[in-house]
């Protein structure tokens, strides 16, 4: 089990740009991918992006595509998710999680293992 704590969520407007940070309590060796998911209110958790701690590997969900990028910190045992040109629909809670293996659907919630509080991103439009 690792310990998440996400930062860097708040108000702004469309268009506008914000960076979420995901510290982890432990290096980074311990888990294997990291990604971000986000849930709004009414609907399911949903896959933003995900990375894996070696190689940096990265896959996004579709709807946030050229917009989103997610990288990692190994030294830091941070991940970042920087969010550009920001949409209505994309106000919700965005959680970071861990998984401790690399197998499984990197997109699904059920393959990770630790999961942070939750940080609000709300844009205005």
């Amino acid at each position: 089990q690792v310990d998440l704590v996400e930062s860097g969520g708040g108000l702004v407007q469309a268009g506008g740009s914000l960076r979420l940070s995901c510290a982890a309590s432990q290096h980074a060796s311990l888990s294997s991918i990291m990604a971000w998911f986000r849930q709004a209110p009414g609907k399911e958790r949903e896959f933003v992006a995900s990375i894996a701690w070696s190689d940096s590997h990265a896959i996004y969900a579709d709807s946030v595509k050229g917009r989103f990028t997610i990288s990692r910190d190994n030294g830091m045992n941070t991940v970042f998710l920087q969010m550009n040109a920001l949409k209505a629909v994309d106000t919700a809670v965005y959680y970071c999680a861990a998984a401790n293996s690399y197998q499984g659907d990197w997109r699904s919630p059920s393959s990770f293992d630790s999961w942070g509080p939750g940080t609000q991103v709300t844009v205005s439009s």
